[in-house]
């Protein structure tokens, strides 16, 4: 049985604007010890995801309209907000993409990191501090039992963002949301924490949900990838395959605006157009205004679910077109995105 099961999810936000449906129709598992990519530009609604399986999605303007959220085979979106408190930090955590935001200010490391660890396992005294300093010292801060009187502001970027990791791990959680941890940081600080988080997953068998938009990072880190748009999960399929053969336009154009190091560019590519929104509702394939293979019955009817192969889905008009023949289809589509070899 896998440890997280979301079926057929539905978060939307009621604005001024209108209802913004972030989350539309979102499906997929994930098993102890895998990691799971979620792909996809600002705004395809990765995050409202990860906030939707915590509950903690901003209130009083979104709410969770349907769906399941199975984890560890309990509904999350059954359990009173009282169950859910003992839930958060010890079964399911997250890593947020901005640590200096994630912490707060005005209390010390030794405060933050034991907080979840005091709430859930009910430490103090000296049994909290030595547990503290463990998971500092598992996220490699230097000098563990000094620095953890030390406050936000007086770590590095790259010190504090493992700070936020300790706080996630404090309890060894079964399953850890990692949200663009890696975005504020420097390329070598980045290889650096993205090894750490590999350790530590080995360590405590996490089942990791890594949320991003660079598919080199899914490439050093995943085992199999979901990519988003318009809050729809529109391809899944294991990292081998999706870098080997994908099978829809948007996961080719996301492969292609990798940069390849082989290959001089006077420019990189770009997707054209702008990325659909959850204000705008589509009588066909959201991302048919900005797909360069379109056809017209891509923009009047929802596409199916096509079976490309075992373990590998796309929802595409033209999925197997994209997916058997796709060097035939950019022969006449000169502008249209290339695929990548893994």
């Amino acid at each position: 049985m896998a440890l997280l099961e979301v079926q057929d999810l539905h978060t939307y936000l009621y604005t001024r604007q209108g209802v913004n449906r972030a989350v539309h129709g979102v499906s997929f598992q994930l098993d102890r010890g895998r990691t799971l990519g979620l792909v996809g530009e600002s705004g395809s609604g990765k995050t409202m995801t990860a906030m939707s399986i915590l509950r903690l999605v901003p209130r009083p303007a979104a709410r969770i309209v349907s769906g399941k959220i199975m984890f560890d085979g309990e509904d999350l979106l059954s359990k009173s907000e009282a169950e859910m408190r003992k839930v958060r930090g010890a079964e399911v955590a997250i890593i947020l993409q901005d640590p200096l935001s994630s912490l707060n200010p005005v209390f010390s490391i030794k405060f933050q990191v034991g907080e979840a660890i005091k709430l859930h396992q009910g430490l103090t005294g000296a049994d909290l501090s030595n547990e503290v300093m463990e998971n500092l010292r598992r996220v490699r801060v230097p000098s563990p039992k000094e620095r953890m009187s030390d406050y936000p502001h007086q770590f590095s970027g790259g010190m504090r963002q493992r700070v936020v990791g300790a706080i996630a791990i404090s309890c060894q959680p079964k399953l850890l949301i990692a949200d663009e941890p890696t975005t504020a940081l420097d390329s070598t600080i980045q290889a650096q924490y993205l090894n750490l988080l590999r350790e530590l997953q080995d360590q405590l068998n996490l089942a990791l949900l890594f949320i991003t938009h660079d598919f080199g990072i899914v490439a050093k880190m995943c085992d199999d990838v979901a990519v988003m748009y318009a809050g729809r999960i529109v391809e899944r399929a294991t990292v081998r395959d999706m870098f080997a053969r994908p099978g829809h336009p948007y996961a080719l154009a996301l492969l292609q605006a990798v940069p390849k190091m082989e290959i001089k560019e006077d420019r990189l590519f770009a997707i054209e157009g702008v990325p659909a929104t959850g204000h705008t509702e589509f009588a066909g394939c959201s991302f048919a205004p900005r797909c360069p293979f379109a056809i017209d019955k891509c923009h009047v009817e929802p596409p199916p679910v096509v079976i490309l192969e075992p373990g590998h889905e796309s929802e595409c008009w033209r999925a197997q077109e994209v997916f058997e023949h796709g060097t035939s289809l950019l022969a006449t589509h000169p502008g249209a995105p290339g695929p990548q070899t893994p």
